[in-house]
């Protein structure tokens, strides 16, 4: 049980860069993803949808998906670090994210156009590898942000320096 308390529930840290660490995972794991969406044709198809050129949807494609991958290391916090069992949060991340994207926004922003057959299958397999990928991934990028404990110690929002300033904040008598 206290491994289980040790990875999940817990918000990140001052010390820790959730964000930072998941909208990097979030733009590698994009690259599996291309490769499903181009093998199965479904990236023209997204273009010709979103009236874009491939170049274009690619790029709008990468900053969704940085922007998805911070969401996801800050919504998942340090289950998000898990490296046995990230890959599944973020496999459930990328269905919800196809789920509410790909099924329900997309067709609202292109009138009511989405990718059917092949492509829309193609759509559904690049969700679940980007996701997969961005929890196996959450990790190792996230380890190196991490502050180091020499910096964040002379942080005044961890260690002595915050105790000191909220025992400042005490009224007189109540240390």
């Amino acid at each position: 049980m206290a491994s289980f308390l040790s990875v999940h529930g817990y918000a990140p840290g001052p010390t820790q860069r959730p964000f930072l660490a998941g909208a990097i995972s979030g733009v590698i794991a994009t690259a599996p993803a291309i490769a499903i969406l181009r093998a199965l044709g479904s990236l023209r198809v997204e273009a010709l949808v979103l009236h874009l050129s491939i170049w274009a949807t690619l790029g709008v494609g990468w900053v969704a998906m940085a922007i998805a991958g911070a969401i996801y290391a800050r919504v998942f916090g340090r289950a998000a670090n898990n490296v046995h069992g990230g890959w599944i949060f973020g496999m459930g991340f990328g269905f919800a994210l196809w789920a509410a994207g790909a099924a329900m926004v997309l067709p609202l922003i292109s009138g009511g156009q989405a990718p059917a057959g092949a492509a829309a299958i193609g759509v559904v397999l690049s969700m679940l590898a980007w996701g997969t990928t961005l929890g196996v991934l959450v990790p190792f990028v996230h380890r190196p942000l991490h502050e180091r404990i020499e910096t964040a110690s002379r942080s005044s929002s961890v260690g002595p320096n915050a105790a000191t300033q909220k025992g400042e904040n005490l009224p007189k008598g109540r240390m």
